[in-house]
């Protein structure tokens, strides 16, 4: 299970809630909460229904500084940094029997920072991740977006994803170690960093009112490179499918 979360400058904005006593919010951020549908794990023919959650960052007044726009329908232009935060499950033996006498490998909590450009109708990011939680690796990750605006409460993107991780990293998923391989029905396996997948993703917005939108998105990744060759991918799907859908609630807040 990943869930992401973006912490951005250039988030779909939402018209604005009540502002504060003195007529300037505070902070401004958009939070949506949903369900998905990946993978069991990397390389996993199998899928589960999990949360989505997102964050976005709108405006921030801090000691007579400001961040961002209070301005609902702003749209910043141009290249701005970017928060970057992924969640992937635990991968157990018990979860997923086929993998008996693999390792467990424990949940992970990913976070960095990435650069943004963004136009009317183009936008696009490359982050850097590290593992605090989990597999303790650098993974970074370039994406592009066409943005479509059929009418004003409608929203689409489109565009490719490439995920590259590093030879830790590639261990940690896709590796199968010596004593691995005594115990399960896998080959050794040592597996190097690199471009782990590419795919693309499919996204669309639609604000149902002044307070309220409805997110969703389809993404297809193909594994790639030592990834695609893993003898756990082998036994799995090369081709990894994601359905998210959630509902996002503009916040304005005032101290």
């Amino acid at each position: 299970m990943r869930l992401p979360l973006i912490l951005a400058i250039a988030a779909c904005p939402l018209p604005a809630l009540a502002q504060g006593a003195d007529g300037n919010p505070d902070l401004i951020f958009s939070l949506r909460g949903g369900a998905s549908v990946q993978p069991d794990y990397f390389g996993s023919s199998d899928y589960s229904l999990g949360p989505d959650v997102a964050l976005r960052f709108g405006y921030l007044r801090l000691g007579g500084r400001e961040f961002g726009s209070p301005d609902p329908d702003f749209e910043p232009r141009g290249f701005g940094l970017r928060g970057s935060f992924r969640y992937i499950g635990e991968r157990s033996e018990d979860d997923s029997p086929e993998l008996e006498g693999l390792d467990d490998v424990d949940a992970a909590v990913e976070l960095g920072l990435g650069l943004g450009y963004t136009t009317q109708n183009f936008k696009a990011f490359a982050d850097v991740r590290y593992g605090v939680i989990g597999h303790e690796s650098l993974v970074g990750e370039l994406g592009a977006d066409l943005v479509a605006r059929p009418n004003d409460r409608l929203t689409l993107t489109a565009g490719p994803r490439v995920l590259i991780g590093s030879d830790d990293y590639a261990s940690t998923y896709f590796g199968v170690s010596a004593s691995e391989a005594a115990q399960s029905t896998f080959g050794a396996y040592d597996a190097e960093g690199g471009i782990m997948s590419t795919g693309i993703e499919l996204g669309a917005t639609y604000e149902v009112n002044d307070n309220w939108a409805v997110e969703g998105a389809v993404t297809w990744d193909r594994l790639q490179n030592d990834a695609a060759d893993s003898p756990i991918v082998e036994a799995g799907e090369r081709d990894q499918y994601g359905v998210r859908i959630g509902v996002t609630r503009r916040i304005t807040l005032d101290f």
